[in-house]
């Protein structure tokens, strides 16, 4: 863990490369909104459980996959991208067993407040397009393909090169 820290620490945030990221309108109707928000939602919780901050992160970050090429182009379909196989999720509390535990309650309302909010064009600046992300106690493969753009908490934003 301290030498993937070590490691992440000394690649420095390009902020000049951190774009702004658009406004999202979300266009479906009431239930497609209501599934939205629950996939945004349960992302956000899995991911960085009550803090808000991070939250807003990982949401910014599930709605700039939906606008990049190469990603599903739903919210939902990029939150379980992957589910199906033993590898290979996007986000992996989709397919290591986590999201059959219920976590605790906190934080539910803040994630679902954050959907909601980002759903009608709120954008996290902090993390501008960033499309991935990691703890900065790891040192995924495409790390060093990417250009970090971010720092959010404990995790560590990027865009592609």
């Amino acid at each position: 863990m301290a030498e993937a820290r070590a490691s992440n620490a000394a690649i420095p945030i390009d902020a000049g490369r951190r774009l702004a990221a658009l406004p999202y309108r979300f266009r479906g109707g009431t239930a497609e909104r209501a599934q939205a928000v629950d996939c945004l939602a349960t992302a956000a919780l899995y991911e960085a459980g009550d803090d808000v901050s991070g939250q807003r992160a990982v949401i910014q970050v599930v709605l700039n996959r939906v606008r990049a090429s190469g990603f599903p182009k739903t919210i939902c379909g990029v939150v379980y991208a992957g589910s199906t196989r033993a590898t290979g999720c996007q986000f992996s509390f989709a397919c290591d067993g986590s999201v059959s535990r219920r976590p605790i309650h906190l934080g539910w309302a803040g994630a679902r407040l954050a959907a909601r909010r980002a759903l009608s064009g709120h954008v996290y600046a902090a993390v501008g397009r960033a499309t991935h992300y990691h703890t900065d106690w790891m040192v995924p493969y495409w790390r060093d393909s990417m250009v970090k753009v971010g720092r959010v908490g404990t995790h560590l934003f990027y865009v592609r090169t």
